[in-house]
């Protein structure tokens, strides 16, 4: 019975999962505070998360019909993301874990990205005993990732984006065009009544052999059209049309890259999570590029694509059962590097387990 926490942006998210299942899964964003900025403002995204650790984690247990003695374990995520909202979440982990004995596993964003895909169902579930290769593509405002996963717990890093990430350049492209923020979903929204052959951009890298993405370029590509072409936006279906293409360049990018890394390892398998994997586009040009390439595609369902604490806490499981946890006074790590994960001792031996709380113990 696991109790997961996650903090590592401007998304406070507590869940409770036991033997694959999650039980409960809490989220409070702070879209609306963020807003106003126009991105997100690491001060108040820190002051949010100590704000509402405790309401989403009573929440959670609640949702659960479980009760803090019946937990068996402590997960967060120990890294990447912003310090300062990282400390928040994993300091009130560490606490947690100290205080009632329990073992904590320290969780990489990341990695557990890599895992949401297989995240599915009602009540949601872990739905694979084994993990098969593949190569996955993390998508999000903050990082866009190929990784070759080549078995459980062994992913290696392919390439990553040299500049902006996919969802950065969705955002930054939509304040160009000045639709509101978060702009990636506004863009994508308008997109979908679009006709994306009308305005073509660029794909940066996107034939280049190699495993790297580059969106500034297309991002400086949108403000030079539309310093040439004043008041084009101001036209509902121009907007929509420039939306389209403007999508059209990102995800054939992304898709073409996944496909061929796929192709460069020999793996049968692809898979997207991260926030960007929401996009409809995107997920529509995976799926016909995994089916004209034969390859099995698992997208993250879009609950489990941007940030939340079932991943982290169904990843921890994962650990545990393979006898890990993370020692208490493991500090945060702001600039965790996924390919480090086996060279950076983050976990050690665990101690015995407390049994498994028994069934009267869960609340009705």
């Amino acid at each position: 019975m696991v109790l997961a926490l996650e903090s590592s942006c401007d998304e406070t998210s507590a869940a409770v999962v036991h033997r694959g299942e999650v039980l409960s899964n809490i989220v409070a964003s702070q879209v609306r505070l963020h807003a106003e900025y126009g991105g997100v403002v690491p001060e108040l995204a820190t002051r949010e998360h100590l704000r509402n650790l405790i309401p989403v984690v009573r929440q959670s247990l609640q949702a659960a019909g479980v009760s803090m003695e019946a937990l068996t374990a402590v997960a967060a995520t120990r890294g990447p993301g912003l310090p300062a909202a990282l400390m928040a979440g994993w300091t009130a982990a560490q606490s947690l874990a100290a205080a009632r004995g329990l073992p904590l596993i320290g969780i990489h964003h990341h990695e557990a990205h890599l895992y949401s895909p297989w995240i599915s169902g009602q009540p949601p579930r872990f739905h694979k005993a084994t993990i098969p290769p593949h190569v996955s593509l993390i998508a999000s405002g903050g990082h866009t990732l190929l990784v070759h996963v080549r078995s459980e717990l062994d992913p290696v890093i392919l390439g990553g984006t040299l500049d902006d990430a996919a969802g950065e350049c969705f955002d930054k492209a939509a304040k160009l065009l000045g639709l509101p923020y978060p702009g990636g979903p506004v863009l994508d929204r308008l997109a979908e009544e679009g006709h994306a052959d009308r305005f073509e951009f660029p794909r940066p890298l996107r034939d280049e052999p190699n495993h790297l993405f580059s969106f500034s370029g297309l991002k400086t590509s949108v403000r030079v059209f539309l310093e040439k072409h004043p008041g084009l936006a101001d036209d509902p279906q121009d907007l929509r049309d420039l939306c389209a293409g403007i999508r059209a360049a990102i995800v054939d990018t992304l898709a073409t890259k996944l496909v061929a890394a796929a192709r460069k390892t020999g793996v049968g398998c692809i898979t997207a999570s991260g926030g960007v994997a929401c996009n409809r586009g995107l997920r529509r040009e995976l799926q016909a590029a995994a089916k004209k390439r034969r390859l099995d595609l698992r997208i993250a369902d879009p609950a489990f694509c941007t940030d939340n604490a079932a991943m982290i806490g169904l990843l921890a499981e994962r650990r545990l059962a393979r006898g890990e946890s993370t020692a208490l006074d493991t500090e945060t790590a702001p600039g965790w590097e996924l390919e480090t994960l086996a060279a950076t001792g983050m976990t050690i031996p665990s101690p015995a387990l407390p049994p498994v709380a028994p069934a009267a113990s869960r609340r009705p």
